[in-house]
């Protein structure tokens, strides 16, 4: 029999990457549906720029919404955990994709937030960002 392989601290880490990885998809798509419950189109998930990543991006009318997604055991946590540079490099972000995408350049701009706070419903703030 085989001595059992005690996880090297590499693989914790990888692991739980893994595992924050898994609950931030899980949340986003829950965002999502909520969000499409509202009557948002989902245009674009997880965006990459070079700028940086866009959680959400979703029209509903003539209005676009760039979306972060935070869940977190409290809503003081939550908006803690939107700091000045994610701000700014969600706005970067937004302005590049609209850069790219001149079809939504004339419509009205949101940066909103949806928490997710324990297991509530996801909390929507429009233009929270």
């Amino acid at each position: 029999m085989r001595p059992r392989r005690t996880p090297a601290p590499d693989d914790r880490w990888r692991g739980e990457r893994r595992a924050r990885e898994r609950r931030g998809r899980q949340a986003e798509w829950l965002a999502a549906l909520s969000l499409r419950l509202r009557g948002f189109r989902i245009l674009a998930t997880r965006e990459k720029t070079p700028l940086g990543e866009i959680d959400l991006i979703a029209v509903r009318g003539r209005r676009v919404a760039f979306i972060e997604v935070k869940r977190r055991a409290t809503r003081e946590a939550a908006e803690a955990a939107v700091t000045t540079a994610q701000r700014t490099r969600v706005r970067r972000a937004a302005d590049l994709w609209l850069a790219r995408n001149e079809r939504y350049q004339a419509y009205e701009l949101g940066f909103d937030l949806v928490f997710l706070i324990g297991r509530r419903w996801p909390r929507y703030v429009a233009n929270g960002l």
